[in-house]
Order: C-alpha cells, then structure tokens, then sequence
C-alpha cells in the first residue's frame, strides 16, 4: 500500500473573518498550506496558523495567491511570468519569516486558486513559479497537479515535487479541476470524498464528468478548509485511508 500526504488550505481568516477550523483540522492532516496575504490571511493569522501546525507536527507550507482578496484568489487574473515569480517570492519569503520564528521550518510551497490553475496549464507561469522557489530555497517541495505544467516545470528545476490530486472537487477529462462556476465542481458528499481519495491512493485513478478514467500518480490529497462539513471531510478521508492500510504521514521525497 502506498504511503500518502494529506494536505489542506489553512490559515485564510483575515482580520474580522474567520473562515475554516483551522485547530480542529490539524488532527487529520500532514501537510499544512498557510495563505500568505494575498487571497487571504494576515500576519497575525498566519503566526497562529503556523503555531497550529507545528504544535501539531504538521508540515508547514506557503500557500502563494494572486493579489484578489475580495475574490479569493480564485479569479483569474493577466499577470505576465516576472509577476509571478516577484508575488510568489514575496509570500513564501513571509511565511518563512514566520515559520522562523515560531521554531518552524518551511517544508513545501503550494499555490492557491487561480495561481494555481494558470500555472497548471502555462508553462511559462509554472516555470517562473518554480524559479522563485528554487532561488528562495531548492530544498523546498512544489506541490502541484498530477499530469501538470508545474510538475514538468519543477522538475526541470531541480526541484522535489508532490503530484497531487483533489477529493472534493470534479476533474475535467484532461485532468483538469473542473471550475468553480460549474454545478458539482465542488463534491461535499462525504462518502463520495472518501470513495474517490481512498481510490486515487490505492490504484491511481478517478472518473471525470464524462464518465471515463483518468490515470492519476498521487503523493498528495488536497481538502479545501473553506468546503463546507471540511472538518468531518478530513476525518472521514483520514479514517477511510486508513482502514485500506495507506499510510498518511507528510510528504518527504520525490515524486513517484
């Protein structure tokens, strides 16, 4: 049975706003993504976000955006490959900062929303995304989507990268994420998360919304803190990993 990372967006409270349970979910992940300040969180959240997971011996990530508070980060945005690698720079170098502080280490760098998308499919964005982490630091691990630009990218880098693959949200037949705009985008249905994480870990494979298979290589799932009943998403996919005989410890070598 494989051994499997599994990873979650955190730490995007902002000022007045909470959003996720960040505390409770540090029980059933390995990996930790902290918004840096651009799509969400702020430094005081981000402090404590870090603190929560590295009491918790969870991995500590930088979770880059684009610069679109008011829409998530998940609008995307024309931004040219120098952009790109300046804004990634900036964020990662914040949290790092962070980390540093609270006796933490920076561990994998995972962009967020439409960073994310953009640079799964461009090429020049997914290179100069990889750029700004290697010159930051080349020990550092690129997470990115299984089949994706960002992977050929990290790897070209010389760069460690996790492939990896999403148990909420639909998957269009190219291997993409299906868009957030489109009904069923988003799968909130516990038992259908587990279904499809527990089948991506085990045999590398998902359905798309066509009704055919995509071929997945996994060494990471993604759960979204903001997904409603998230918390109880985590435990179930956990528990469900688990009882198969995966292994869910956090990401620490190359991708298979």
């Amino acid at each position: 049975m494989p051994t499997i990372d599994l990873n979650c967006d955190v730490g995007e409270s902002f000022g007045a706003f909470t959003i996720g349970a960040d505390a409770d979910m540090m029980a059933s992940i390995t990996s930790a993504n902290i918004a840096c300040g651009f799509h969400a969180g702020d430094p005081a959240v981000m402090r404590r976000t870090v603190r929560l997971a590295h009491a918790a011996g969870v991995g500590v990530g930088a979770h880059p955006g684009l610069a679109d508070l008011g829409g998530f980060g998940r609008r995307e945005m024309r931004v040219s490959p120098q952009e790109v690698e300046d804004m990634v720079l900036y964020q990662v170098g914040a949290l790092a900062a962070i980390a540093s502080s609270e006796g933490a280490t920076l561990r994998h760098v995972k962009a967020h929303g439409a960073l994310y998308n953009m640079a799964a499919r461009d090429r020049g964005l997914a290179e100069a995304l990889a750029r700004a982490v290697r010159v930051f630091d080349p020990s550092l691990v690129l997470f990115g989507l299984a089949g994706s630009e960002l992977l050929r990218a990290a790897a070209a880098a010389g760069l460690s990268a996790a492939s990896e693959g999403f148990a909420d949200r639909s998957y269009e037949p190219d291997g993409s994420l299906t868009p957030r705009s489109t009904s069923g985008a988003v799968v909130e249905d516990v038992e259908t998360v587990v279904r499809r994480g527990v089948r991506m870990a085990v045999e590398g494979r998902v359905i798309a919304t066509d009704g055919s298979e995509l071929d997945l290589k996994i060494d990471t799932i993604c759960l979204h803190g903001d997904t409603p009943g998230s918390l109880e998403l985590a435990r179930a996919l956990r528990t469900g990993l688990e009882q198969v005989g995966v292994s869910v410890r956090r990401f620490s070598g190359p991708s298979r």
